[in-house]
């Protein structure tokens, strides 16, 4: 099975075709463009450089959230449109999910940070499965930083994500815990591959029609629309 994977949930973007389990080409990268002048493109280039074709997908899996509001919403219509063109399965996959794998193969709980700006961050607690990937512990939420350490009663955790570096003093301090190298903070397009085609497997294709991303906020124009609390 041929899968094609897309995460640009933030900043970055990342992009990932395989076959099975097997990482047949892998992109990451941050521009100063907009995810919608290069995503397709990037797409495109990643599938001359392996000789393969659209055509020969068979499944699609892509980050759903939480994360950037633009980003999201990029990243899954531009999924989506590719799926009801090729009457393609699809799969979604939490941000903190594929953040989450980062981690492997840390045996005790994982925590992925993704920064939310204002002391905040997206996150959940995680521990890797029999299966291999991350499994939820405790729901995602937006949360702020300080608060979230304070109220975090377990030790020995792992931490992974922008938000784990940019709070890494404020962890040290707080909450003692195992922050992932420089090179384990990226969000995967690979890890978004295997976790989706491990979900599809055991029947968790999504309506591509009602996919939609899962943002855990408000944006800018419903908090200041009129008559929002």
């Amino acid at each position: 099975m041929l899968t094609l994977a897309i995460e640009c949930a933030t900043k970055t973007i990342g992009l990932a075709l395989l076959e099975e389990e097997v990482i047949r080409a892998e992109l990451y990268f941050r521009s100063a463009r907009h995810h919608t002048e290069v995503l397709l493109s990037a797409v495109e280039q990643m599938f001359i450089l392996t000789g393969e074709t659209l055509e020969r997908v068979d499944l699609l899996a892509c980050t759903t959230g939480p994360g950037s509001f633009t980003g999201l919403r990029i990243g899954v219509s531009t999924v989506k449109g590719l799926a009801l063109a090729m009457s393609k399965p699809v799969v979604g996959v939490s941000t903190l999910e594929a953040l989450a794998m980062n981690a492997v193969p840390a045996t005790g709980l994982i925590c992925p940070l993704i920064d939310a700006g204002n002391g905040q961050v997206y996150t959940a607690l995680f521990r890797i499965g029999p299966d291999g990937v991350p499994q939820a512990v405790t729901p995602e939420k937006l949360t702020d930083i300080a608060c979230f350490l304070q109220d975090l009663d377990r030790e020995g955790i792992v931490f992974v994500g922008d938000g784990a570096v940019r709070y890494a003093k404020l962890i040290g301090e707080t909450r003692p815990g195992i922050l992932c190298d420089g090179d384990r903070q990226r969000l995967l397009g690979s890890a978004v591959g295997r976790i989706g085609l491990c979900r599809y497997r055991s029947g968790g294709a999504l309506d591509t029609g009602g996919f939609t991303p899962k943002y855990l906020r408000l944006s800018e124009a419903e908090i200041h629309r009129p008559g929002a609390d």
